[in-house]
């Protein structure tokens, strides 16, 4: 692989499986992970969404730190709105203490979530307009700067936690490059905007502090397999899956009425989600990522996979058997 390879963990709960069954499935998948060379794991911020597990995603993050050794481990992200700057620079800070040099924090500003999600979060409508200012806010906290006079976070303070901008917008491309920060893009399910954006990331940032050079992180969607007919299989479940996910809110729809919904007009937003989507055995997924990487302008990309069971973990071990420049 041409660029060093991360890992996007979505702590899935599967069709009769628990949280428990998910977390057991992220340690797992972090200590291979660690073995076989990736570069970072990142566990999501998502509320109220009953097959994934990674709500408390500090939390999350230190039990798989607890059980590894050297990857790093981080947020991709945080929703910054959805807290007070000074408790994730508190959490944050607290992580980087007890496994130094491990952590990464990536901030995004969507709230993770529902409308109604938003309102039990106490969350405003209006608070993703703070989103700059909340991020040097947390920054300066985590620096030992703070913007407060007479506030530090303890745990915190100096610990320098890096920083990453996520997005699926102009936005963020532009906001990471006025800091001088890491910018992710989520191309793993919003495709639309990525080379304008990191163009324009490209083209506007000034380093800083943290960064002296821009640094792009691009999402995708993998699902390597023994054969490409099992790995078909596969993408054509998690599909199915997500299709049942967006519209059959009774749990009644077969893989027959999923099918017929991304036929259909209404379901074309939902493989438009997978347009970047390697698929097949090791050597063509890989092929996939070398180009990929290269249309994306990515100096880094993270994977993530929808397939279910033991696939879901043969998919990051294939991959990494064909990734002779994994750990680079």
């Amino acid at each position: 692989m041409s660029v060093p390879l991360s890992i996007l963990d979505l702590a899935h709960i599967h069709e009769g499986g628990t949280a428990r069954d998910s977390f057991d499935a992220s340690v797992a998948l972090a200590q291979r992970a660690e073995e076989w060379g990736y570069r970072r794991i990142w566990y999501a911020e998502h509320h109220n969404m009953a097959t994934i597990a990674s709500s408390a995603t500090s939390v999350l993050i230190a039990h798989i730190a607890a059980h590894t050794h050297k990857i790093r481990l981080g947020a991709g992200g945080i929703m910054l709105p959805n807290h007070a700057p000074l408790t994730i620079a508190e959490q944050f800070g607290t992580l980087e203490t007890l496994h130094p040099g491990r952590i990464d924090l990536g901030l995004g500003r969507a709230p993770g979530s529902d409308q109604s999600t938003m309102r039990a979060l106490r969350r405003s409508p209006t608070s993703a307009d703070s989103f700059p200012h909340d991020v040097l806010e947390l920054q300066g906290y985590l620096t030992g700067e703070t913007r407060i006079p007479g506030v530090e976070a303890t745990p915190g303070k100096g610990t320098n936690v890096p920083l990453y901008i996520l997005g699926s917008s102009l936005f963020g491309a532009r906001l990471a490059a006025a800091l001088g920060l890491p910018y992710s893009f989520a191309s793993h399910f919003a495709p639309n905007a990525l080379q304008d954006a990191v163009a324009i990331y490209r083209r506007e940032f000034r380093p800083s502090a943290q960064l002296q050079q821009p640094h792009v992180i691009a999402g995708v969607n993998v699902i390597a397999a023994d054969t490409k007919a099992q790995a078909q299989r596969h993408f054509l479940a998690a599909k199915r899956s997500r299709a049942k996910l967006l519209f059959d809110r009774d749990g009644i729809f077969t893989d027959e009425d999923a099918d017929m919904i991304l036929a259909s007009p209404v379901g074309q937003p939902v493989l438009q989600m997978t347009k970047y989507s390697a698929v097949g055995t090791p050597v063509e997924v890989k092929a996939y990522l070398d180009g990929f990487a290269e249309h994306a302008g990515a100096d880094e990309l993270i994977v993530a996979t929808h397939a279910s069971g033991e696939a879901w973990l043969r998919s990051f071990e294939l991959l990494a058997d064909v990734s002779e420049l994994l750990a680079a």
